[in-house]
């Protein structure tokens, strides 16, 4: 219909009145009727938007005023109205309105589907002559409000239609345009930052297809921003420059093209002077890296090299991260374990025990994933450090050693070619049991019991792996084997005598005699000073607690099953200090 030659009587665009039966309009703004000028009505139109567009949701008593007129800019002259800026600018006022009454517009049902879809319509064949658009007053700020409510208001209940009007509308007003400003960058990027992202999932997607469908337009506006921000330093061009790194992230699992001109200024962060600023990239980084679908570091080589520097960092924190990085890495993209090598080995000498310690964490978590992903070199790192300086190291090297062993060699989990390849890690660990600390000695004790030979295996099995490993050991790990039941043995013989004195009548002699005796088993216990007080303690409850000491005579007893030694250790948790 043309309106125009047509139009509607005037009660029919008056929609829902005031009180006074008239519509109140904003201040300086006349009647907007049929009765004028096309043009008329467009200057009029164009003061309507910007009420609209300044008003707040909690602004009620305007939202009060203005809902008459919100009706009456929702009637079919002007949704239909041949003048394609009338149109335009009734859209403008309608994204406002969407916005100002949410969760609820001021229509039923069928007339906000019907003021929905039509003013999207309209709005996207407006914004497909975008010679016409940028050429309206403002317009800038009109896209930016624009964007603000799409991405507000679209929730579940928009049919796919729809949400692909407003990627339509957007990616028309990205691609058509001049260009991005920040203020309508950010008004996208938001919905990036973990936050909103949490609250409102269907923006976050919105915006994710909007980024990948104008990646060609939107990457310089993209690279202008970053570099005002990290290089520049200039924080203040954005609301968003104190979420960079997430932004990074976000827009990096979007479409690694998004940032080609970013990642430069990221090689120029990893070389500042602050430590704490590295610290931040080399984490980000670290993600960009390690992320499973990634391949940033082949097709960013340079970028790679500069990260792998950071190994060497003379911050502490720096490479701490960049060794606990590399775990990721060894997993994801095992084609990267030759460049870490010679980092690794390095940090695995670092003056820091930390990270010392986290090197030994990374392989070994890489190599129970998959033994595959590890290769000798990486293993003959985790060998030396069971000899480090520092009983934490010793530890974790020792106990990821025998992991490998239990899982590859005992339970044959990757076959017979995985087994080889640390078929040496038995005899390493049975070789450390000549070192001096007694510490070293009863954590070798414990790996033979639960890892070596493990106890809770039946008889039959048990006797089995003893047999296979006795009979493939080295030399010297057959004596250490050797000594090491010997010294069992011994201690055994020791409490036994212990308990022999407490069946003794109680005399000066006895008392000494014992005390000898707690002495000689405070020199087997870790920390032989502190485990004096605690034996003593221990040898006070035996005297008083008659089933305990029958349940240490059965422990200590050559025919005392591991069943049968569980159930003593579970019910009595001191016999721990005799496993």
């Amino acid at each position: 219909m043309d309106f125009t030659a047509q139009p509607k009587p005037a009660t029919a665009l008056c929609g829902v009145v005031s009180a006074d039966g008239k519509i109140a309009y904003p201040p300086g703004v006349k009647e907007i009727t049929d009765k004028i000028t096309t043009d008329e009505m467009i200057k009029r139109l164009k003061m309507v938007v910007k009420t609209f567009m300044d008003m707040d949701q909690d602004s009620e008593d305007e939202k009060q005023q203005y809902l008459p007129l919100a009706l009456h800019l929702a009637s079919e002259f002007f949704l239909r109205n041949p003048n394609k800026d009338v149109r335009l600018l009734v859209a403008c006022c309608l994204a406002d309105i969407f916005r100002i009454y949410a969760p609820e517009a001021p229509y039923t049902s069928h007339d906000k589907l019907k003021v929905n879809i039509v003013f999207t319509k309209s709005f996207y064949s407006w914004v497909k002559s975008y010679n016409i658009c940028f050429e309206l007053e403002d317009c800038n700020e009109i896209f930016i409000q624009l964007f603000r409510t799409l991405f507000s208001v679209i929730n579940n209940s928009h049919n796919k239609k729809v949400q692909m009007h407003m990627l339509d509308l957007m990616s028309s007003i990205i691609m058509e345009g001049d260009g991005v400003t920040q203020e309508l960058l950010d008004s996208i990027l938001i919905n990036l930052i973990p936050a909103h992202k949490n609250l409102n999932k269907q923006s976050f997607d919105l915006a994710k297809v909007l980024l990948k469908r104008t990646v060609q337009t939107i990457e310089a506006c993209i690279a202008n921003f970053f570099n005002q921000v990290l290089v520049l330093g200039r924080s203040s061009v954005s609301d968003l420059s104190e979420h960079v790194f997430d932004l990074i992230q976000e827009l990096f699992a979007i479409d690694p093209h998004l940032l080609l001109s970013v990642m430069p200024q990221l090689e120029f962060k990893l070389k500042s002077n602050d430590g704490e600023e590295r610290l931040a990239v080399v984490r980000l980084l670290a993600k960009l890296f390690g992320s499973k679908d990634s391949d940033l570091a082949t097709q960013n080589r340079p970028l790679w090299q500069c990260f792998l520097g950071r190994f060497n960092d003379i911050h502490v924190p720096v490479r701490l991260e960049s060794v606990k990085f590399a775990s990721h890495c060894l997993m994801n993209h095992p084609d990267l374990a030759k460049d870490l090598t010679e980092y690794l080995k390095v940090r695995s000498h670092d003056p820091e025990e930390a990270i010392r310690h986290d090197v030994i964490v990374t392989i070994i978590t890489a190599a129970k994933r998959d033994l595959a992903l590890v290769n000798d070199q990486l293993l003959g790192f985790v060998r030396e450090r069971t000899l480090d300086k520092r009983w934490r190291v010793r530890k974790e090297a020792m106990m990821g050693l025998a992991q490998l062993y239990k899982k590859y060699c005992l339970h044959g989990e990757a076959g017979k070619e995985a087994a080889e390849k640390v078929s040496w890690i038995k005899d390493k660990l049975l070789h450390i049991y000549y070192q001096n600390s007694i510490d070293d000695k009863l954590l070798v004790e414990k790996i033979f019991a639960q890892y070596l030979v493990p106890h809770n295996l039946e008889t039959e099995e048990r006797m089995k792996c003893l047999y296979y490993l006795y009979a493939s050991l080295d030399p010297n790990a057959v004596k250490a084997l050797n000594e090491m039941w010997k010294c069992q043995n011994m201690l055994r013989s020791h409490v036994r005598e212990l308990l022999d004195l407490h069946k003794q009548p109680t005399s000066e002699a006895n008392c000494s005699a014992m005390f000898g005796k707690l002495m000689t088993i405070a020199k087997n216990l870790p920390d032989p000073g502190k485990a004096q007080d605690f034996v003593k303690k221990f040898n006070q409850v035996l005297g008083d607690d008659e089933k305990l000491r029958s349940q240490l005579e059965l422990l200590i007893s050559p025919t005392c099953s591991c069943k049968q030694a569980d159930v003593c250790v579970v019910s009595k948790s001191y016999f721990t200090l005799f496993l």
